[in-house]
């Protein structure tokens, strides 16, 4: 099929694992002439929930049936309780009750939820079949629809099950996002600061100027930015498929954000929201270990704070935010290894030592005085 003048494709480079992420705005119309062109055939599950199979179920059927697959919808619930042990073997029973097979199609159509539990079932039936991610959401279509990462939650912690298992391709249909909730549009705007961090500080200022259209959902800008969080990502997955070294990067925010979800049991806090906090805290932690200057710190909440989105921390005991950070999966050998800035576009896995975060805590985690830019610290001497 030929591409469009509006559509993007992004590789990811994983030898015979390789898939291409296409953005392709109304792609979902056309998305059984993409799968036509893999090779897949036959049998398509269409894992999503109510809320997305309301806008986009019937058009995403009719592109399949009309490309010759057979369609059956499983719906799951909206939100983080259908990323479950329970919702996994939901999704594999309705694939046993239909009798798909080995060259059977999973397509997850949603946010990152629907994506996380589509691709672990996909990657537990018959040992694996092939799955497609149309991620409908901002956060998904920038981050957790590529790489490979499925897996549900446990109650005392988010992603302890799943596994590493690639999609054969990932349809960014960036027309989607106009009908998401508000909400969920800023929260995905998180995920989006991080790539600038962790890796692209002209990303980030980018972002800086141009932040009032993309909270417009300007198309043009869109486009722009889904595009260049999955060059990014895409580039970190390559490198390091399975986050043994350099694509734990690709967790900044998360080490607090996701021990936030958890102790609001996932319900105070969309993923987006606890990641916006978890920048501004795990930034404001670098800073107190003199890691980042003051401007590193302010730059992120000042940005995060003109999107709406949640810059404070929740009152929480230090020990439970402790003991909801040990159970993050970066977690190794009973230590906390947490992302912290080093300047806008570099960042660092630190392990964290309870004592001096406890300090910090104590201290009230407030925002340091502002600094000139990416100014170094003077340590001062001991006395």
């Amino acid at each position: 099929m030929g591409q469009r003048h509006d559509q993007q494709t992004v590789k990811v480079g994983l030898g015979k694992r390789s898939y291409d992420i296409v953005i392709d705005p109304g792609g979902v119309q056309r998305l059984g002439t993409y799968c036509q062109a893999l090779g897949l055939s036959g049998k398509v599950g269409i894992v999503t929930n109510p809320t997305v199979d309301r806008y986009y179920g019937a058009s995403l059927r009719k592109a399949m049936v009309n490309a010759g697959f057979t369609c059956r919808t499983i719906r799951v619930p909206d939100g983080e309780q259908a990323k479950t042990v329970r919702w996994t073997s939901y999704i594999l029973d309705q694939l046993v009750k239909h009798r798909f097979e080995r060259r059977s199609v999973l397509m997850a159509l949603g946010g990152g939820v629907v994506g996380d539990v589509t691709g672990f079932a996909a990657s537990l039936y018959l040992r694996g079949i092939p799955f497609v991610q149309v991620p409908t959401t901002l956060v998904a279509q920038v981050d957790s629809s590529v790489g490979g990462k499925t897996g549900v939650n446990h109650p005392l912690g988010k992603n302890l099950i799943g596994a590493f298992y690639q999609p054969v391709l990932v349809l960014c249909d960036t027309e989607t996002l106009h009908t998401l909730p508000r909400r969920e549009w800023l929260a995905g705007l998180a995920e989006v600061m991080k790539y600038g961090v962790i890796i692209d500080k002209k990303f980030f200022a980018f972002l800086e100027e141009r932040m009032g259209h993309l909270l417009d959902v300007k198309d043009e800008d869109v486009i722009k930015v889904v595009k260049r969080c999955c060059e990014i990502k895409a580039w970190v997955v390559a490198k390091d498929e399975q986050e043994s070294g350099l694509r734990r990067i690709l967790n900044y925010g998360h080490t607090i954000g996701h021990a936030l979800e958890s102790l609001g049991r996932y319900k105070r806090y969309i993923h987006g929201e606890a990641v916006g906090i978890g920048m501004v805290h795990e930034a404001l932690l670098a800073h107190h270990l003199q890691l980042c200057s003051a401007s590193v710190v302010h730059r992120q909440r000042e940005l995060i704070q003109r999107t709406g989105l949640p810059v404070h921390m929740p009152v929480h005991s230090f020990s439970k935010l402790w003991a909801a950070m040990l159970h993050d999966k970066k977690v190794s050998q009973g230590i906390v290894h947490c992302v912290l800035p080093k300047s806008i576009g570099n960042v660092q896995v630190t392990p964290l030592e309870q004592r001096v975060v406890k300090r910090w805590y104590a201290r009230g985690v407030n925002l340091p005085t502002r600094g000139p830019a990416d100014a170094p610290f003077t340590r001062r001497s001991s006395r």
